[in-house]
């Protein structure tokens, strides 16, 4: 096969570092560049000197003028449906930013043209591809951890500062809030690490007077009886952000820090920190590689939907002040 022709739908800063990623693909090359943004546009060809690269505006004139293979789609989150379903229609690979959708409804429709299209379908949830998190998965699907009894996972952040003002707290274009944006990675990893599903969930929210929500507490209740809680803080008074995943199993317990890993066990009260792991890799790579045939897809969209079938009930249980059931696949 000859290299990969890839688009891109959305050239902002998120999606300009997936493209410095992508020129980094010996299989891969870049043919064309969309954004309703000119500035954005201008943004991504003079960072990467990419100036004479076509680029559109609007996205169903670019799948028409332009010869391609694959797509990247980084917009704002309620575009992702539409330009989902239009790519795959042309029988284009698709690589989506999270969330993959904003519905349930709509991640059920992607899943049947994805079935349909037989192309293949990605959601750029990272930390499928870094080790520390694929090291704890393949821990707890060996029985390291014993059964799963109680998580407990924060991400705290300044991001009700940090987007003010933007369409990411528009509830148009962002569909929701942190919980449905850097809170998205959060619930994916939790689910994915441990292949739980949820059962039910009692969430609270608080808007700070937002279109959407800033932060967000989940109570959760797993399938096989394991309770945990999800801390969303939108609202940090401090830059930057932390996470914190503690998985407490039977047999031992994992501690994940900012990505550092630690565990005790039942035998040992010491703690110690897993080091030495294997590298880790990128979304972009690994969407290469399975459409050429030489990996597997790492975040399938079955993903996406499992985040928003949780992210749909907790925003459905804030409102009514209820638990509510969790639909899974």
């Amino acid at each position: 096969m000859n290299k990969i022709r890839m688009g891109f739908i959305g050239c902002g800063g998120n999606a300009r570092g997936h493209v410095g990623r992508v020129l980094e693909i010996k299989d891969c090359e870049i043919v064309s560049l969309c954004d309703s943004s000119i500035e954005s546009i201008n943004a991504a060809k003079n960072q990467y000197d990419l100036t004479n690269l076509p680029a559109f505006t609007d996205f169903e004139e670019m799948l028409k003028e332009v010869e391609m293979d694959a797509v990247q789609i980084s917009t704002p989150h309620t575009l992702h449906f539409e330009q989902i379903m239009a790519c795959l229609e042309k029988g284009l690979h698709v690589l989506c930013e999270k969330p993959m959708v904003c519905s349930v409804d709509h991640a059920h429709q992607v899943l049947d043209k994805h079935r349909e299209s037989g192309k293949v379908l990605m959601v750029s949830y990272q930390r499928h591809l870094e080790a520390q998190y694929r090291y704890v998965k393949n821990q707890i699907a060996a029985g390291e951890l014993g059964d799963i009894q109680f998580i407990s996972a924060l991400q705290d952040q300044a991001w009700y500062r940090g987007t003010m003002g933007l369409w990411r707290q528009q509830l148009a274009l962002s569909g929701g809030g942190q919980l449905n944006d850097s809170g998205s990675h959060l619930l994916d990893i939790v689910l994915w690490m441990t292949g739980l599903s949820v059962a039910e969930v009692q969430a609270y929210v608080e808007n700070f007077e937002s279109e959407v929500d800033i932060n967000s507490a989940l109570s959760l209740r797993f399938s096989n009886g394991g309770l945990g809680n999800v801390s969303v803080v939108g609202n940090s008074p401090t830059g930057g952000m932390w996470e914190d995943i503690t998985i407490w199993g039977t047999k031992a317990v994992v501690y994940l820090r900012q990505g550092q890993l630690h565990y005790k066990t039942q035998n040992n009260n010491d703690i110690h920190q897993v080091s030495n792991l294997p590298g880790s890799t990128s979304p972009d790579k690994n969407f290469v590689d399975s459409i050429l045939g030489t990996d597997e897809v790492q975040v399938p969209p079955e993903c996406g939907l499992r985040v928003i079938e949780l992210t749909e009930a907790a925003w459905e249980s804030a409102r009514t002040g209820r638990p509510i059931a969790v639909t899974n696949p």
